[in-house]
C-alpha cells in the first residue's frame, strides 16, 4: 500500500510521527512525505519513507507571486503519482489543501472534533475520532492504524533513529524556542551551565538565530567548560544529539528529537503541558 503522508511541521509535530510511520512501515505500508523543507533529512532518514516532498510553505507564504513558480513545481512533483491513500495526519486547513491537490484512491485524516482546524476535515472521505488531549505520539498512532486498517500496537514507540556512541560528559543546553512564553529565564540557564560546568560536564550551547546566539554567548560568559557552538544545520544539531550524554531544554522541537534520539532528556516546561507532549 502506498500512502501519501502530509505532515508538514512543526519539528516536535514531525518527530511525534515518526513512531506512527514505524508503526505502519511493518505492516508494509510505503509512504512519500509531505514537509517542510527544513525537516527533510529527519522524514527521509526513516524506514518506509519511499520519497520526501519538500514543501516550503513557511517562506512561500512571505511573498506568494514571487514564490509562484516554486510552488507549480511543487504541485507538479505532488500530482505526479497517484496514491492508494493520502492521509493528512495535521488536521489544519493548509494540510486538507495539500490533500485535495494530490491524487489518490482515498483521502483519510481527523474528524471535525478531533482535527485543530475543524474545516480541514471536509476534505477526508475517512474521517476519524481521535480523543484530544491524549500523548501527541499516541494519538498520531491510533489515526494511523485506524486510517491504514491494523489495530494499534501497544508496543512502546519505536522512533526509527539510531543514537551514536555517548560522549558521556557532554551536555547540551537547548535554549532556544519560537514561543516567548516557553522560554525559562537566561539567569537560570547561566546557573545551570555554570553548576554542570562545576561537575565536570562539557556544555555545549547551540543557536539557530542573531537572538539565540547572543543568549548563548551571554549564558558561556565568564565560565570555564561552557562552549556555544557554531551555527550548525538541523543535520549537525542533530549529530550533536545524538552523541550527547545528557540535553537539558525547552518544550521545542530539538528537546523532542533528543527525546527520540533515546538521549537523557530534561524537558523544562513552562506555558505547555508535559501530559501532551512529555
Amino acid at each position: 500500500m502506498r500512502v501519501l503522508l502530509i505532515k508538514m511541521s512543526s519539528l516536535g509535530d514531525v518527530v511525534h510521527t515518526l513512531p506512527a510511520v514505524t508503526d505502519a512501515a511493518a505492516h508494509g505500508i510505503v509512504f512519500d512525505w509531505v514537509v517542510e523543507e527544513a525537516f527533510a533529512p529527519i522524514a527521509a532518514a526513516l524506514p518506509g519513507v519511499r520519497r520526501v516532498l519538500p514543501i516550503a510553505w513557511r517562506r512561500w507564504r512571505r511573498n506568494l507571486i514571487s514564490e509562484r513558480a516554486a510552488l507549480m513545481e511543487f504541485g507538479r512533483a505532488l500530482r505526479s503519482e497517484r496514491y492508494d491513500l493520502i492521509l493528512d495526519a495535521q488536521g489544519l486547513i493548509k494540510s486538507a489543501a495539500v490533500a485535495l491537490l494530490g491524487r489518490a484512491d482515498g483521502r483519510a485524516g481527523l474528524n471535525f472534533t478531533s482535527a485543530r482546524e475543524p474545516w480541514s476535515a471536509f476534505v477526508s472521505g475517512r474521517r476519524l475520532t481521535i480523543p484530544v488531549g491524549g500523548h501527541a505520539v499516541d494519538r498520531l498512532r491510533m489515526l494511523f492504524a485506524g486510517a491504514l486498517g491494523y489495530l494499534p500496537p501497544r508496543t512502546a514507540p519505536d522512533f526509527g533513529l539510531e543514537p551514536d556512541a555517548a560522549q558521556e560528559r557532554s551536555c547540551l543546553l537547548l535554549h532556544g524556542t519560537t514561543w516567548a512564553s516557553k522560554h525559562w529565564p537566561e539567569p537560570m540557564w547561566k546557573a545551570l551551565a555554570g553548576r554542570l560546568a562545576e561537575e565536570g560536564w562539557q556544555v555545549e550551547l547551540p543557536w539557530g538565530s542573531e537572538e539565540e546566539r547572543l543568549r548563548a554567548e551571554w549564558i558561556a560568559a565568564g565560565t570555564s567548560g561552557v562552549e556555544v557552538l557554531p551555527a550548525l544545520t538541523l543535520t549537525g544539531i542533530g549529530g550533536k544529539i545524538a552523541s550527547a550524554g545528557l540535553v537539558v531544554g525547552v518544550d521545542s522541537g530539538l528537546t523532542h528529537l533528543a527525546g527520540a534520539s533515546s538521549r537523557p532528556t530534561v524537558v523544562i516546561y513552562g506555558s505547555t503541558s508535559a501530559v501532551r507532549t512529555g
